[in-house]
């Protein structure tokens, strides 16, 4: 009785956590990988390509010698936070996918507020950047954590309002019921400035270029992780490359139909939505990688007019609009209606 009730579900629930976080660490892994190979062929080089055939083993072989090297703890720090603060962001970076449906029926946690349980999980992450900055007893460091958080709020706000139009769209909070809800056409195609901004926000809530402004070298040095090395480094470097790949998923569920095949027709529909779910994903990632190989890092001060002054009252007014165009023409989905 005991095994039945309490041993077999927990084993069940652990092997269901396992599929997902064991192929997004390697993922992650190679994420690195692929993106200087990216943009290497974009700037005419050659990218890893000495350890193992066509550099393959590149990534091992950098998280081996991450992991050898020395945990330095400088003298005026607070240990604990020091050390908790990456953990933290790392951490944060994983649970978020228990919402995230990969496929029909294909989802951790399927429920009915996932939506707001990713924002939620989402907008813990700059606890994490401020402890470190302030835990590492650095100028630098706390004025990186102070830039990051403040970019990182900023956007958060434009992503609220993108949100909140998909969900009139959609009229659920549940992941998979939005995914559903594109059956008949992607929201990216009637929302396409709410895609434009998502996107463009999740670069800058991902710290990526061209947003990477905390990790500024020419007056920040490397931002809020510069007194960081070894294993805690490596956390940093996994949990920004992991949330990469989450606000990939969101973009794909968000906007591009999920696990849907981009034509409800053969050939396309025999493949697995699973499969498609990833290829959309790699899609974005891709973009992502571009995006650094072709911009300029933005100025602190443009980075703000952009949230505040252009995403903020574009976002708000696509909410109006969306809104009035839906009650308008007796759109709105049964659940809203009801």
């Amino acid at each position: 009785m005991f095994l039945n009730d309490y041993v077999l579900p927990t084993a069940i629930i652990v092997a269901q956590i396992l599929a997902i976080v064991v192929p997004l660490l390697v993922s992650v892994a190679y994420l690195t990988y692929f993106e200087r190979k990216v943009i290497a062929s974009m700037q005419l080089r050659k990218g890893p390509n000495v350890v193992g055939p066509f550099g393959l083993l590149q990534p091992l072989a950098d998280g081996a010698k991450l992991f050898v090297k020395e945990t330095i703890l400088p003298a005026g720090s607070n240990k604990l936070l020091f050390i908790m603060a990456p953990m933290l962001i790392f951490v944060l970076s994983l649970i978020a996918w228990a919402v995230i449906p990969f496929g029909d029926g294909l989802v951790l946690a399927d429920i009915n507020v996932g939506l707001l349980y990713f924002f939620a999980i989402s907008s813990l992450g700059v606890y994490g950047v401020i402890m470190a900055g302030w835990a590492s007893n650095s100028k630098y460091a706390f004025l990186g954590a102070l830039r990051s958080a403040a970019q990182m709020v900023s956007y958060e706000v434009s992503i609220g309002f993108v949100v909140i139009t998909v969900v009139l769209c959609a009229g659920s909070l549940n992941l998979s019921d939005i995914v559903e809800a594109q059956r008949t056409v992607w929201f990216a195609i009637p929302l396409l400035p709410m895609f434009v901004i998502f996107f463009i926000s999740a670069l800058a809530e991902t710290n990526r270029a061209p947003f990477d402004l905390p990790e500024g070298e020419s007056e920040l040095v490397a931002g809020y992780f510069v007194e960081y090395s070894s294993m805690t480094f490596a956390l940093f470097f996994l949990g920004e490359y992991a949330n990469m790949i989450l606000m990939s998923a969101m973009t794909v569920v968000l906007f591009m139909g999920g696990w849907l095949p981009i034509f409800d027709i053969a050939p396309f529909n025999w493949i697995p939505g699973p499969i498609w779910f990833f290829a959309k994903i790699s899609f974005v990632l891709f973009c992502f990688l571009w995006v650094r190989a072709t911009f300029p890092r933005y100025r602190y001060d443009q980075l703000m007019r952009l949230g505040w002054k252009v995403f903020l009252p574009l976002s708000l007014l696509w909410v109006a609009v969306t809104a009035g165009g839906l009650v308008s023409f007796g759109w709105l989905p049964n659940q809203v209606a009801g």
